[in-house]
């Protein structure tokens, strides 16, 4: 395990940043709406409404969030990178403690507002996390892993996930609040998938007289290959050749504005790939 003190130092500060921004949220919108967020926050959440209801007494965000997340960060250590489960594991016991000690207050009382709002404040916390080299834990650890492995979409793993919390939400404290939390967490997915783009793939179709230079410059900037195919302008009648990739949608812009400065002539689809089968390169996390 490397360590790169300029890097790792803004990582931590991107942690605690994206920690007190999620504790925050936890208890201004979150506890406010009476809402059950995605994830191991969301089990968390309604773990501590069982015990309230049968016993009157909630046990600590804290205790039971980390003995959720004992697991996920195993995979973690095992499966993904020691850096970045080093990192989440910060992240996880930051947001936990700081939900204990933090005071509770409402923003407003409107739930159709605080589900809208706090799903995207849940989602910027989560894509700062993720974007630093980091994740807040729970069902980003199981969606990363099985993302790598198996070229599955993470969050709809972790969408399939969310569904079981809320399913048992609406069966013990009502169906209102658990539909307003789709709301909540439909608003951070959607943040996420624009913010964080590692796990999601863009097909590249390039029309280009230069396919060897093409190629070489996609594999230096985003380590994917490309497959060249011959092919004939149909206006005007001369030689092409169409370069096909698959790319990582973070690699995207660079990937196109690397092409461009290969052959300023090149012309460039970029259409987004729903499903991939097949050996796809991802980068380790360290």
């Amino acid at each position: 395990m490397k360590f790169d003190w300029r890097k790792d130092l803004k990582t931590l500060l991107s942690i605690v940043v994206a920690a007190v921004l999620m504790a925050l949220n936890i208890k201004t919108f979150v506890r406010a709406g009476d809402l059950f967020p995605g994830g191991v926050n969301g089990l968390t959440i309604l773990i501590q409404h069982i015990f309230t209801m049968s016993t009157g007494y909630t046990p600590p965000f804290t205790f039971v969030n980390l003995t959720l997340n004992a697991l996920p960060i195993y995979i973690g250590f095992k499966h993904i990178g020691k850096k970045f489960t080093v990192f989440s594991i910060v992240m996880i016991f930051l947001a936990s403690t700081l939900t204990d000690l933090l005071p509770g207050f409402a923003v407003t009382q409107d739930t159709l507002l605080i589900s809208i709002f706090g799903g995207i404040i849940n989602g910027v916390a989560i894509s700062i996390c993720l974007l630093a080299g980091a994740t807040s834990g729970g069902t980003d650890f199981i969606s990363i892993y099985l993302s790598e492995k198996k070229g599955y979409d993470a969050f709809n793993i972790i969408l399939a996930g969310n569904a079981c919390i809320l399913l048992a939400a609406g069966a013990l404290f009502g169906w209102d609040k658990a539909l307003y939390s789709i709301i909540f967490q439909y608003a951070s997915t959607i943040v996420i998938r624009t913010l964080y783009l590692k796990f999601q793939q863009s097909t590249l179709f390039i029309v280009t007289t230069k396919p060897s230079e093409v190629c070489a410059k996609i594999y230096e900037v985003s380590n994917h290959g490309a497959t060249i195919i011959e092919g004939e302008g149909s206006f005007g009648h001369c030689e092409k050749n169409v370069v096909y990739s698959v790319i990582s949608r973070s690699d995207s812009r660079r990937v196109i504005r690397s092409v461009k400065e290969v052959d300023p002539e090149a012309f460039i689809n970029l259409v987004r790939t729903e499903k991939l089968s097949g050996y796809f390169y991802y980068q380790k996390e360290e």
